[in-house]
Formats: structure tokens, C-alpha cells, sequence
């Protein structure tokens, strides 16, 4: 007896899931057709607004302390500059001065270097503090010379001990980073001596000679960096203090005694930038400086 064998071939069933799934993309496609017209569109970005670092600080009074050492401490609240504090032995006050804490801090050392910092950052008042020189990038070789508050759209005067100086935007030594941001270009044994707000119509300066030469602030070019120009020609000697004021207000200075004294005619040490000048009068501090 002969076996009959039948063979079929398996079509996919029309209600598997496979096929349930192709049938609806395919109807969904026929609805949509091309995918209909742009719901979104393109436009150009919309600034956004900057929001300062110090907004987002608690503004609060603090009394920044810097020793002689360099070691820097934020006290809580306005506290008497004059009250006597505790340092490690063998150091003492240096800077001391009132502040809040949303301010930005400016160091500037003989390098020529401006450093930044925020009030918020400094250690609190409870103990000696920290040194600087961990929170910047200072050399241990570098004299802190002045710490102060930055005020926007301010200039400062700053020179070197051989008697060169400019004027510079205070808006422009702002460093971003630790190791700060060169302004007065120092070399050799020349180092940067001094940085104080430009005020008036004038300046004054006095060499370690004891001449003193008096001329106008706007032969004093304004720049962001560089070596300078000659303040006052110096045979022997450099500079040893420079100041601007108003020429109708007088020149002042403290006298031996703690007194200020007032120069009105200063007809004798006035001069063109980079001259001699003449002996310092009467009664100058025999520092040689103005304040």
C-alpha cells in the first residue's frame, strides 16, 4: 500500500501581534499622510540675564582683619577699628577695615599683581584666621601693599619704586584666577609701591630725597597694564610717595605732632611730569609721605 505524504507551506496568521502592529503604522501613516504642517517654529534666542555671583550672598557686615603676617580673618559685624585684637606672637594689625560680605576684595603686591577675593570666603573671626598666601597665589617674596574694597568705575594710581606710574581703571585689575592679574610691569630690584583711588585735578609726589613735585593728573596716561611713565626725575633714590587731591583745595599732609597741614600755594613745586622738583616744605613728615 502506498503512503501518500502532503506537504503545506505556513502563512503568518492575520492576528498575530506582528501583524496587528504593521496594520496600524500603516494607518497611522495614511492619516498623517507627509506628517501635516509644523507645529514648532524657529526663532532667534532671547538674552538671558546675568546674575551676579554676589546676588546670590546673604549681605551681611563683616570687619576684615589682615595681619602683619598676612593672616586674613572676616569678624562678624562692624566692630571698633580701634579695638585692640589677638594675633600669634610676634605679629600684629596691619589692614583692618569695614566691609559686607557680598564685597570683592582687592590685593596688590610689590609684584605689580592684582588678587581678587570674595568677603564671603575669608575664615571667621573666631580665630587667628588663615594665612593669604594659601588663598592666592602670592609668593612668600611678594609684600602685601594695600587690601581694600573694589568700588566699580573707580581709577587707581599706581607706580613703582623707581618712579614710574600710570593710571588704571579699577575695573580692569579684577583677576579671575589665583595667581591674579599683572598691571605694573616690575623688574630687577624695582618693585610696585603704590595704589591709591585717583581723586581731583592733581598729583603729588615725593622722592626719597625729600623734592617734591606737584603737576596735573591728565599728564598721567590712563592704561591697563604696563611699565608706566617718569613721575619725577631722581638723581640718587626713587620714589617714596605719591597722592592726588584737588590743586584748590591745597595739598595736605600729617605733621610730626598728628596735625594736618595744608599747602594752598604751591606755585614753588609745580612743575611739568618727570622734573626734579624742589625741597619738600616746611614741617613734612621726615618719612617722606603725604599721609
Amino acid at each position: 500500500m502506498r503512503r501518500l505524504r502532503i506537504f503545506w507551506k505556513a502563512t503568518p496568521c492575520s492576528g498575530t501581534p506582528s501583524r496587528r502592529n504593521s496594520k496600524r503604522r500603516k494607518s497611522s501613516l495614511a492619516k498623517i499622510g507627509n506628517g501635516g504642517a509644523r507645529r514648532s517654529t524657529f526663532a532667534k534666542a532671547g538674552e538671558v540675564a546675568e546674575v551676579p555671583l554676589e546676588a546670590m550672598i546673604d549681605r551681611e557686615p563683616v570687619t576684615v582683619v589682615c595681619s602683619e603676617m598676612g593672616w586674613v580673618r572676616a569678624m562678624t559685624g562692624h566692630i571698633d577699628l580701634g579695638r585692640e585684637l589677638k594675633f600669634k606672637d610676634g605679629d600684629g594689625p596691619r589692614f583692618t577695615f569695614h566691609a559686607e560680605t557680598t564685597d570683592r576684595l582687592l590685593i596688590f603686591g610689590s609684584n605689580g599683581r592684582f588678587y581678587t577675593l570674595s568677603a564671603s570666603t575669608l575664615p571667621g573671626g573666631r580665630g587667628m584666621g588663615e594665612p593669604l598666601r594659601l588663598m592666592v597665589d602670592l609668593p612668600n617674596e611678594v609684600e602685601i601693599l594695600k587690601i581694600f574694597i573694589h568700588k566699580p568705575g573707580r581709577r587707581l594710581l599706581v607706580a613703582s619704586s623707581a618712579g614710574d606710574g600710570f593710571i588704571v581703571p579699577e575695573d580692569d585689575v579684577l583677576a579671575q584666577t589665583r595667581s591674579g592679574k599683572q598691571v605694573l610691569n616690575v623688574r630687577g630690584d624695582t618693585a610696585a609701591l603704590i595704589c591709591k583711588p585717583v581723586t581731583g585735578d592733581s598729583i603729588a609726589v615725593v622722592g626719597e630725597n625729600r623734592k617734591v613735585l606737584v603737576f596735573d593728573l591728565d599728564e598721567l596716561p590712563e592704561m591697563g597694564r604696563g611699565k608706566g611713565v617718569r613721575l619725577q626725575k631722581y638723581k640718587d633714590g626713587g620714589l617714596s610717595d605719591a597722592t592726588t587731591f584737588t590743586r584748590s583745595d591745597g595739598l595736605s599732609w600729617l605733621d610730626p605732632a598728628g596735625r594736618t597741614r595744608t599747602e594752598a600755594e604751591l606755585g614753588e613745586w609745580t612743575g611739568k611730569r618727570a622734573s626734579a622738583g624742589r625741597m619738600a616744605p616746611r614741617g613734612f613728615p621726615r618719612d617722606n609721605t603725604f599721609t
